[in-house]
């Protein structure tokens, strides 16, 4: 990890512990990460209660409330997986705020041909409005899971921030 990527974790602690916040973390291709990097910070328990890691789709219906139609109709690495995953992690944790993250961090892609590399994010805001993007990432499997974790962390502060 760089002290780039642990300083993001750090500063959404803060942002989130300034506006009395609670976040819940959705991760699938970065298998806890951003959990990881999250309970790391300072004051974790004052912002950070809850985070679901759902790498198959069984996890993501059975944890996270994914209806099974979304993922047959768009496959789990798609906006409207993410936004339902997010929703899942909030209503389910009881959290103000929310991520998730699902994507193909390689060395393959999709079988639909979506490229090794593809990272499909949510966010849910207090007001319950969920904003979503998908990015391309280059490199091996680790440095996509890695950018994805720290890029799902930074947008969320700036989110936070409008």
């Amino acid at each position: 990890m760089t002290n780039t990527f642990t300083s993001g974790a750090s500063e959404l602690g803060r942002v989130l512990v300034a506006k009395q916040l609670q976040l819940a973390t959705a991760e699938s291709c970065t298998g806890g990460l951003i959990a990881s990097q999250l309970c790391a910070a300072e004051d974790t328990p004052s912002f950070y209660g809850s985070g679901f890691v759902t790498y198959t789709d069984e996890a993501k219906i059975n944890m996270l409330g994914v209806n099974v139609q979304t993922l047959a109709a768009w496959t789990a690495v798609s906006e409207q997986v993410v936004k339902e995953m997010a929703a899942g992690a909030a209503e389910r944790s009881g959290a103000s705020v929310s991520l998730s993250v699902s994507g193909y961090a390689g060395p393959d892609g999709g079988e639909d041909g979506t490229p090794a590399g593809t990272v499909w994010f949510a966010w849910q805001l207090p007001d319950g409005n969920i904003t979503t993007e998908k990015k391309h990432f280059s490199g091996d499997s680790e440095t996509v899971i890695k950018q994805a974790a720290s890029y799902a962390l930074n947008n969320l502060i700036t989110l936070l921030s409008e």
